[in-house]
């Protein structure tokens, strides 16, 4: 209990002194009941995350080369069963006729009078491609809509005119597409179209939509 002849002064003297701790303080940002270090916390808002592949949603994609290979194979067995080979039967004049056509070689008939080898060599290549075009579905990355599209109708297209292959030893084309008697086509079919629009989608996508992502977590690229 203070002396009551005590003087101010020295009551305030006698009043304990608190320290204060100048010492740094590390630089935290309190997240929850957690704390993060502040640099650690800038670097993962930062950094930009990694795209997820097709998996299992490439079966949306196989779906759509089965379609493509459904409808190739029923065009070419109405054209089997109601045309006459080399027969043109014209759709619109004179720019599309109906002409059955049996291609033994590859597109543009290359290699088509070879001695009969070359049915194997372009079956193995077709198979070859269907099997890469499945397997790359499944790791190309779910937002690059449009190069799944694109290898989805490259996929089915191969595997129509792979069946013809396999089954008659030659490809059943059967539309013509010409300007009268002054120029004509090669004669092509609903497998040729996949493949064709396919592989124009496919380079849009490349050119266009395709860029390289720089992931700062671990220095290495992603696309899309």
């Amino acid at each position: 209990m203070p002396n009551p002849t005590d003087s101010p002064e020295s009551q305030r003297d006698q009043q304990p002194q608190v320290e204060i701790d100048h010492s740094p303080k590390p630089a935290h940002a309190t997240t929850g009941s957690s704390t993060t270090p502040r640099s650690r916390l800038t670097k993962s808002t930062n950094r930009t995350p990694k795209l997820v592949a097709n998996g299992s949603r490439a079966l949306v994609w196989y779906i759509l080369a089965l379609v493509i290979v459904i409808i190739d194979q029923w065009t070419k067995w109405l054209a089997e069963t109601k045309l006459t080979f080399h027969d043109p039967v014209p759709v619109i004049e004179p720019f599309l006729n109906w002409t059955l056509a049996y291609n033994y070689g590859a597109a543009f008939s290359f290699l088509a009078d070879a001695g009969g080898w070359q049915k194997w060599f372009f079956s193995g290549l077709a198979l070859l491609m269907s099997l890469f075009l499945i397997i790359y579905l499944i790791k190309a990355p779910r937002k690059a809509t449009l190069l799944s599209f694109g290898l989805a109708l490259v996929l089915g297209g191969a595997v129509g005119n792979l069946i013809d292959r396999l089954l008659h030893g030659h490809v059943i084309d059967f539309i013509h597409v010409h300007y009268a008697d002054v120029w004509h086509y090669p004669i092509f079919n609903i497998a040729d179209i996949g493949i064709s629009i396919g592989v124009l989608l496919i380079v849009i996508d490349m050119l266009f939509l395709e860029k390289s992502v720089k992931c700062r977590s671990n220095n290495s690229k992603y696309y899309y």
